[in-house]
């Protein structure tokens, strides 16, 4: 055979040796793709486009105050019989008998020690006794001037007191002063508070948040937006359960919930949790929210299902070895012994 003749050989049998990987890869990838390439739709949260009550909020500190106060001073040496206050009285009540004259209630409230001291006029000792109404608490805040064009009488307020930190006492603003404060450049505002189970005490400390621009306009999670620059994103599911990404505008943020202007209507279906699964124009298995940990526990069920069944197999599998008897001992081997 000629050299020319081998060398044409070798480079067939070269190039037909990648043809065939190149075909072989190529059907085993179209074999694999066919088998693992249809995925089924990601199970992925949704939730509706509803109304919510948006509002914008001034956070301040203010002093709880009485309604009502009244201090009565008491020379010991003038009492007929040892204080014993109530906690409690009402209007007309006797608080104490003295020698010349009787102490009585001028309205109803609840009284109190302001501690012992030494008399101004003398050298006896007397008592402090106070009487406060709790009924209602008023504070004065200081709200900054640049929002003196939104405080107004009537408006809705949330006050917190440190002795209950899970409770929130609802109030109103019940008068603003007429001028600003030329040195601390803010605006005082006066706060009133029902308080009908005398548990905000006077002195202590409130942390109030004032609500003004009250409305209701359509709301979304807060984990559902795509933020990219200044533009907001939410995937929109439609009826087919395909996810589009639609951009909306935004307003305020309030209780996890983001103010939508426009580029939903109420009732539409948005992508609520799992962004990072969902692909645009991709399909979904919608979950609607609040169903989600139905749903898990059903999958705790089921694992631990499957879990007892393997351990009923491997209990299954051995069952044969106790029938033969293998590691018992005969009687002539304990007879030996």
């Amino acid at each position: 055979m000629k050299r020319s003749t081998k060398i044409i050989t070798i480079v067939t049998i070269f190039f037909f040796i990648i043809a065939a990987v190149v075909v072989g890869r190529t059907m085993i990838g179209k074999h694999f793709q066919k088998k693992f390439g249809k995925r089924p739709p990601p199970g992925i949260i949704v939730t509706q486009v509803i109304q919510n009550e948006f509002s914008e909020k001034i956070e301040s500190f203010g002093t709880a105050v009485s309604k009502k106060t009244e201090t009565f001073r008491i020379k010991k040496d003038q009492m007929l019989s040892e204080l014993n206050l109530k906690e409690y009285v009402n209007k007309g009540d006797l608080i104490v008998k003295l020698k010349d004259r009787n102490i009585t209630a001028p309205f109803s409230g609840v009284l109190g020690y302001r501690g012992l001291t030494e008399d101004v006029l003398g050298t006896d000792s007397s008592i402090i006794i106070t009487l406060d109404d709790i009924s209602i608490i008023y504070s004065d805040l200081k709200i900054p001037e640049v929002f003196a064009s939104a405080m107004k009488k009537g408006l809705p307020i949330e006050a917190k007191f440190s002795g209950y930190k899970n409770k929130i006492y609802n109030g109103q603003i019940d008068g603003v002063s007429s001028r600003i404060n030329a040195e601390t450049r803010s605006l005082l505002t006066r706060i009133k508070i029902n308080n009908e189970n005398f548990e905000l005490i006077p002195g202590s400390l409130l942390e109030v948040t004032v609500k003004f621009n009250v409305r209701n306009s359509l709301g979304v999670p807060d984990t559902s937006l795509i933020l990219e620059g200044s533009n907001a994103y939410v995937y929109k599911v439609s009826k087919d359960n395909t996810a589009n990404k639609t951009e909306v505008k935004i307003g305020i943020r309030d209780s996890g919930y983001v103010e939508i202007i426009s580029g939903l209507n109420q009732g539409d279906i948005i992508v609520a949790e799992g962004l990072k699964k969902v692909r645009p124009r991709g399909k979904i298995n919608p979950i609607e929210k609040g169903k989600e940990k139905s749903a898990s526990n059903w999958k705790k069920k089921s694992k631990t299902n499957k879990n007892e069944a393997k351990n009923d197999d491997k209990k299954g599998k051995f069952d044969w070895l106790k029938k033969l008897n293998i590691f018992k001992k005969s009687d002539t081997e304990k007879k030996g012994k």
